[in-house]
Order: C-alpha cells, then sequence, then structure tokens
C-alpha cells in the first residue's frame, strides 16, 4: 500500500551523496533497481536521473517492520528512504559515481509500487523499438535515455544563453498560420469559425522571422517547433526543433562567424571537444564534384574522379552512351581493396542499384601491376593506365565508376563512397568533421511541375555578379546560401535574403508567378518590404539532428522525449486517432470512405 511522503523532504539526488557526508543523515528518493536479500541484510540499487545509490537495510537500524517492508521491494518500485551515508561495507564499485559509499537506511516509505516493466530499465537492452515505443515513460527511465535529454536540455541553455550574450532576442512566432504550398507538405488544421478554411502549422518560422527584421528587431532567435507532413527517415520527424536565427545588416560572413563561434561554444561546453575555427568552406559545385553530395563526410577518402574526357572515344558502350546523352563517367578508388572478393563486389553494385544505378564498371590492379576488369576488354591498354593514372590507383587497389546522367552519378557514387567506408570501420562517431557548404544554385528545374523551382526558397539572394543570368541562364545562378554539415550530415542551413523589389519581382518570374498569385501567397510579406526592409539573413538548425550527432545516436528518436515511427503515429497514444462526429459536424468536415478503407 502506498504511503504519503508527509513529514519526509528529499534533501540530495542520489549521486550528490558523496564521500564527504559520511556520518551525516541524508533523504533520497528514486525507483528501486535491482534487490539482494543476503538474510541479514538486504541491499537495494536506487535509482534517479542522476544515477544509482545503493541502500543497505539491517534489523538493528530499520526495525523488523521497515526489513520486512524492504523485502517485498521489487524493481521499479517507489521509495523514499532516511539514513545514515558510511563508506561500503563490502567491495568498491568503481564503475558507480557513488561506488565507495551507500546508506544505512533508518526509515523506508514504498510511495508506490509497480508491475513487473515489460523489458528491463537499463541500458544495452534488446527491445524491439516498438515496445520501447509503447512503453516509452519506461523506456526514458534508461540512464541512457536520461543522459541523452539532460544534455539536451543543457545544450538548449548553452545556445541561450550565447545568443544573448551576442544581442539576439528570443521572441515566438505562431504555430497557427498560412499553409504556403513550397517545399514539403503542410499540416492543415481546420478553423471552427471560418468553415472551409484551414491553418497551417509552420515548416519553418521563415516569413515572420523575416517580418521581424522589417520590424527592426536586428537579432531574433527561437527554439522552435515545426511540421512537416513527409516521410520519415532516421533523421527525420514529422514535428521536430529548430534553432532559428534571423540577423539585419549582415552578409554571408557575418552570419558565419557567429554561428562558427556558437558551434565552438556549444561542443566546449557540452563534450569538452574544441572546434578548429574557421571552419572550413567548400563550394557546392566543388563538393558534388568530390564528394557526389552537398553534404560530404570529410571523415575519410574516397573521392570522385572524372574520367569523361578519357573514355569519349572508347569501345566501351556503357561510357559512350552515357556521355552521348549528357552525362558523365566517374569513379571512385577504394584504396587497398584490389583484392576484394566478387562476391562483395556484387553487392555494393546491388547496393548503387538501390541509388538508380544500372550497375557499376570495376578495375582492381593487381600487385604485379596488371589489371583486372569488367570492361578492360573494350579498352585500348592505354586507356586503362590513364584511366589508372586519373584515379591514382596503385598495386592493390579497385577502383569503382558509374556511367549515367551526372546527377545519378553523384548520388550513385556519394553514396557508395559511404557504404565502403562504413564496410571498412572507417567511420568514427566520436570524431567531428564540420563543414560549409556555400554557392548552391539558386534554382533547380523540376520535370513534374515543367519549370524552375527554388532550391532553398524564393527569398534567397542571388549572388549579384549573377543577376543577369536570371534572364539568360537560370540554372547556372549561384545563390548566397550556405549549409552548415558535420559528418555528411546537413545539421542547417540559411542564406542572405532578397530585399530589393526589383531583384524579388524577377524571382518570382522566374519561378513561374504571376504578380497576382505572388500576392495571393506572400502578400502580407511584400507589403511589409514597402515600409523600409534592411538587409538581413539567417540560418536554422535540425536540434535534434545536431543532438543525434554529438551524443553519438543512430537515430534522432533516442534524443526526443516522445517520438513519432515511421508513419508519423504515436505507439505510446495512438495518435493520430478518430474523433467524435460531433466535432467533425463543428468543423463542417465529412470523412470520405475509400473502397480500400
Amino acid at each position: 500500500m502506498a504511503e504519503s511522503m508527509k513529514g519526509m523532504k528529499r534533501t540530495h539526488r542520489c549521486t550528490e551523496v558523496t564521500e564527504q557526508m559520511i556520518g551525516q543523515t541524508v533523504t533520497v528518493m528514486g525507483w528501486v533497481q535491482k534487490r539482494r536479500n543476503l538474510g541479514n541484510l538486504i541491499f537495494i540499487d536506487l535509482r534517479d536521473r542522476s544515477g544509482l545509490l545503493q541502500l543497505v537495510f539491517d534489523s538493528s537500524n530499520v526495525g523488523e517492520e521497515g526489513f520486512s517492508k524492504a523485502a517485498t521491494l521489487r524493481s521499479e518500485f517507489v521509495v523514499a528512504a532516511t539514513g545514515e551515508v558510511i563508506a561500503r561495507s563490502g567491495a568498491v564499485n568503481k564503475n558507480l559515481k557513488t561506488g565507495t559509499i551507500e546508506i544505512k537506511v533508518t526509515e523506508l516509505r514504498i510511495l508506490s509500487e509497480a508491475q513487473t516493466p515489460p523489458f528491463p530499465v537499463e541500458d544495452g537492452i534488446n527491445t524491439k523499438d516498438e515496445i520501447r515505443l509503447k512503453y516509452r515513460y519506461l523506456d526514458l527511465r534508461r540512464p541512457e535515455l536520461q543522459r541523452n535529454l539532460i544534455l539536451r536540455s543543457k545544450t538548449a541553455m548553452v545556445i541561450r544563453n550565447f545568443l544573448t550574450e551576442e544581442g539576439f532576442l528570443e521572441i515566438e512566432t505562431p504555430i497557427l498560420g498560412k499553409s504556403t504550398p513550397e517545399g514539403a507538405r503542410d499540416y492543415l488544421v481546420p478553423s471552427r469559425v471560418h468553415p472551409g478554411s484551414f491553418y497551417g502549422l509552420p515548416q519553418s518560422p521563415q516569413l515572420f522571422k523575416q517580418l521581424l527584421m522589417c520590424s527592426g528587431y536586428d537579432r531574433y532567435f527561437q527554439i522552435a517547433k515545426c511540421f512537416r507532413d513527409e516521410d520519415l527517415r532516421a533523421d527525420r520527424q514529422p514535428e521536430f526543433t529548430q534553432i532559428d536565427m534571423e540577423l539585419s545588416f549582415v552578409d554571408v560572413d557575418d552570419v558565419i562567424d557567429v554561428n562558427e563561434r556558437l558551434l565552438a561554444r556549444v561542443f566546449k561546453e557540452i563534450l569538452d571537444v574544441d572546434v578548429p575555427l574557421p571552419i572550413p568552406r567548400m563550394t557546392w559545385q566543388e563538393a558534388m564534384d568530390r564528394f557526389g553530395s552537398d553534404k560530404p563526410d570529410t571523415r575519410f577518402g574516397f573521392e570522385l574522379k572524372d574520367i569523361s574526357d578519357l573514355v569519349k572515344d572508347c569501345g566501351f558502350g556503357v561510357f559512350t552512351g552515357a556521355l552521348a546523352n549528357g552525362g558523365s563517367v566517374r569513379g571512385i578508388n577504394a584504396k587497398g581493396q584490389g583484392k576484394m572478393p566478387r562476391k562483395k563486389i556484387d553487392a555494393l553494385v546491388e547496393f548503387a542499384k538501390t541509388y538508380g544505378a544500372k550497375g557499376l564498371a570495376y578495375l582492381s590492379i593487381n600487385e604485379d601491376g596488371s589489371y583486372k576488369s569488367s570492361f578492360a576488354k573494350f579498352m585500348k591498354p592505354e586507356e586503362l593506365d590513364a584511366i589508372v593514372q586519373r584515379m591514382e590507383a596503385e598495386p592493390g587497389d579497385l577502383l569503382l565508376f558509374a556511367a549515367d546522367k551526372t546527377s545519378v552519378v553523384w548520388t550513385v557514387l556519394g553514396a557508395l563512397r559511404v557504404e565502403i567506408a562504413k564496410n571498412l570501420g572507417l567511420i568514427h562517431s566520436d570524431e567531428f568533421k564540420f563543414l560549409w557548404i556555400v554557392d548552391f544554385p539558386l534554382l533547380e528545374y523540376s520535370e513534374e511541375q515543367g519549370r524552375f523551382v527554388a532550391m532553398h526558397h524564393p527569398f534567397t539572394m542571388p549572388v549579384e555578379e549573377d543577376l543577369p543570368l536570371l534572364d539568360t541562364d537560370p540554372g547556372k545562378v549561384r545563390a548566397k546560401a550556405y549549409d552548415i554539415t558535420l559528418n555528411g550530415v546537413e545539421l542547417g542551413g540559411g542564406s542572405v535574403r532578397i530585399f530589393q523589389d526589383e531583384v524579388q519581382e524577377k524571382m518570382f518570374e522566374v519561378l513561374g508567378f504571376t504578380k497576382e498569385q505572388a500576392q495571393d501567397r506572400f502578400g502580407f510579406l511584400l507589403d511589409a518590404f514597402k515600409y523600409g526592409v534592411p538587409p538581413h539573413a539567417g540560418l536554422a538548425y535540425g536540434f535534434d539532428r545536431l543532438m543525434m550527432l554529438m551524443l553519438e545516436q543512430e537515430s534522432i528518436r533516442d534524443v526526443i522525449a516522445f517520438p513519432k515511427v515511421k508513419d508519423a503515429s504515436c505507439l505510446m497514444t495512438n495518435a493520430p486517432d478518430i474523433v467524435d462526429q460531433k466535432q467533425l459536424d463543428e468543423l463542417g468536415i465529412a470523412i470520405a470512405q475509400t473502397k480500400e478503407a
């Protein structure tokens, strides 16, 4: 039967009790991790968010009733205990912060009893994710997840303190806003007061933070909830958290400077890791050409090499066919892997196909300098030698090539180099390689929509010297945009914003918007710009992704308290769920039944 805390007050968390307190009386409260009954002594491992502390019971101290009560304790019972701090009577546990001390209990209260949990509340369990997420409140008791959320909280505080020191103001922007169907799908919220109308949940506070710049709040930030109705991956959730900021009277270098110092502060204070500044910068074009990705992992080599010019007249139809269709032929050098078994090479071919490749061509260099290749019979010896030289290959190396549209080749080889590095154990999660990617294309052509679309968003400023190309060759215009990447993951991105009317009008024109359409979608922002808008720029980080990388986790689910699963549902609460017909009637909503349903 549960007892009251009345008259009993917790004095310390478990690991706040130290050797220096030996002889003092303390009161601790928490969950029973484990009980060991030795007959005349009972040992309890007590757990709270700070860690473990051993309690010891004998009848001479806690009394017969208290000793009998201790004998009934089971895993996850919630208890309060008062007693004297003493040196451990048994072996010291060097793995515990409190491993040299224990509490000799004089009073025990059982505050809450517990059923046997569906899985052990401890680290290193093999429980299925579905079970862990169904009982998330139990999963969150595990030390690993508690450490993650505690460090997430500390990181948010470091960020707030730093940005406040830098003159930023924390300002909240609305959750219920206007749907802007550019980019990912919005989550829609029906309005009862305005039948047939819907709010859109924000994919980012983009428009509102630009309005704040118009309003004179020249440095804004917010740790903001955002929403995107898109398919999930390991590093995506339907609702996620951004570290969002916007600055006035700045250019690219100013934004990069303050953010480099922010990252250095966070990594030093949270992980005691020194981030060398300045962080290297690489253009988007160089990143794609060298790594096949605009978020390259630079912890290892296997860089791409273009051999298109060497094979344009060769006898291998796969290469010449790709080039005839405007594509390219590129390869990577898997150093020292020339003896890779054919079975493993075939597995890499199948992996490449999942990224759009029709296949892979390979060439391995034997120790005697001879070649073993899937395409050598179609090539002249001097052509093979030129390829090997371009690839900077040596005896014992394995060369892998893709031939297709350049975008496909980049994607395939970009993924392949990471897969090979993983297979060879070359990727270390405790190594942090930051990189800025700059000079992105302003636009990309959408075959589906038959028009150019903004690679970032319609308010991104073009590089000034590229402005004339908006009329003649829009695809070649570079953006004043920048992404910060870490270990092959995009941590955040931003851009300098357009603030001149004529540039914004030209941008909308290139994107295929009429003036009426632009006014309908973004009129409130365009109207605000008529009243004096400063040059401004911003950046937003994915806070969940940042914590995932800092804490060396496989998924952002392990740094979020209550995450969703792949179909955007919550296994613990069963959200989303059906609602009462009365609620639907008030909103004027009818559910359309499908044959499948």
